[in-house]
């Protein structure tokens, strides 16, 4: 089997895997992110959901900065949005986000923020592999040294001196043996469509993002906070029911226009590329998050994030949370982090992806530098790095 070797290898490139791929690269670490699609951005970009939400705390004050804020100031750069004025942007922009338009939130064309982020991985040196499917991860003692991948050259071991598992499922993690957490999804099917009628989620013309909900009785597809719950999605057969039950709610809605004249202005013009799971499985890290750490200081602390949902307490997030409790040499980033219940709503999405994704690609470059793992690194030197 063939044998290639890089400082730091990063698995996953949603917004967390690119952000941990940049930072690692920026320091001068030769580093590899492994992607099994053909699209940057994860469940942003392939799963539709286009919202850049807030780096902010509800309350005026920017609580997350390095490269989630030049993440968000350069999403706009392919599509029709803009940050809101008063964090930057254009006077007379529209920041495509009719929830709380005063936060420091933006949308993004999907497509467009991909074209982003491969331009700051190409300015930042690092390798993308792409169609490139991680089949297993290889561990010498307690320590992942290498993850085997699959693509149309066959199978190659890719060795490194750390790695970063931003699957968004914790999927390294759990091929090198470690323990991982789940949580169960709600049926949220979000669709790009063409349509008569408006919607919140507004590009251009008729052009719009639908996000719409199960209910729980079984309707159509409407919004409600009753979704269809799946407690179980650990499996390929439960993830494919998850998939399909979407699109069944989607062709409802669709057959609805079938022959009549509206069905030539009211149809689906690009379907999610990945399952639409918010929270998949999280690693058994040094340190959980939970709902009682909300406003809580963390020595360790890499960096904070606000709740997306409304003006709250801003939740900091503590290096231990990215490091595994039983897995060496592999740190966690993105949706896979150490956090469980409300904990892992706040630090599931973009700017928590983005933020936990430039700690541990900084983390990662600095143990594969001091030939130590992500357990034995000192934080504050991590802090002084990410604080910059």
């Amino acid at each position: 089997m063939k044998t290639k070797r890089y400082d730091v290898i990063v698995c996953g490139a949603g917004v967390a895997g690119a952000a941990a791929a940049v930072a690692a690269a920026r320091r001068g670490a030769k580093t590899a992110l492994v992607e099994k699609q053909c699209l940057l951005g994860g469940l942003a970009t392939s799963g539709l959901i286009y919202i850049f939400l807030p780096l902010c705390d509800g309350y005026g004050h920017q609580v997350t900065s390095g490269l989630a804020e030049e993440m968000i100031r350069r999403c706009t750069e392919y599509g029709p949005f803009d940050v809101p004025a008063q964090w930057g942007g254009p006077a007379e922009g529209r920041s495509g986000v009719a929830v709380h338009p005063e936060r420091f939130q933006c949308g993004f064309s999907p497509a467009g923020f991909s074209l982003t982020l491969d331009k700051m991985l190409e300015e930042a040196g690092a390798d993308l592999w792409l169609d490139t499917v991680i089949i297993g991860a290889n561990k010498t003692g307690d320590a992942v040294s290498s993850v085997t991948v699959f693509n149309t050259s066959g199978k190659i071991r890719l060795e490194a001196g750390c790695f970063v598992d931003a699957t968004g499922g914790a999927y390294a993690v759990q091929m090198a043996g470690g323990r991982i957490h789940r949580a169960e999804n709600r049926v949220t099917p979000w669709v790009m469509e063409m349509a008569d009628d408006p919607s919140v989620f507004h590009f251009t013309g008729p052009l719009h993002v639908r996000e719409a909900w199960e209910n729980a009785a079984g309707g159509g597809l409407e919004s409600s906070a009753g979704a269809a719950v799946y407690p179980d999605c650990s499996t390929g057969k439960s993830i494919t029911g998850f998939v399909r039950r979407s699109w069944q709610l989607m062709r409802t809605r669709y057959d609805a226009f079938k022959n009549t004249d509206a069905r030539r202005r009211n149809y689906p013009v690009h379907l999610p590329a990945m399952p639409q799971l918010r929270k998949i499985g999280c690693i058994d890290a040094l340190k959980i998050l939970r709902d009682e750490d909300r406003g809580k200081h963390f020595d360790d602390a890499v960096g904070r994030v606000g709740d997306w949902r409304r003006p709250a307490p801003v939740w900091e997030v503590p290096y231990g949370s990215l490091v595994p409790r039983d897995t060496e040499n592999i740190l966690a980033a993105g949706r896979c982090i150490g956090a469980l219940d409300d904990a892992w709503e706040v630090c599931r999405v973009i700017p928590a992806a983005a933020l936990t994704g430039e700690a541990a690609g900084i983390a990662a470059s600095l143990c594969a530098e001091m030939n130590i793992t992500p357990s034995k690194l000192d934080f504050t030197i991590l802090q002084r790095l990410c604080s910059r």
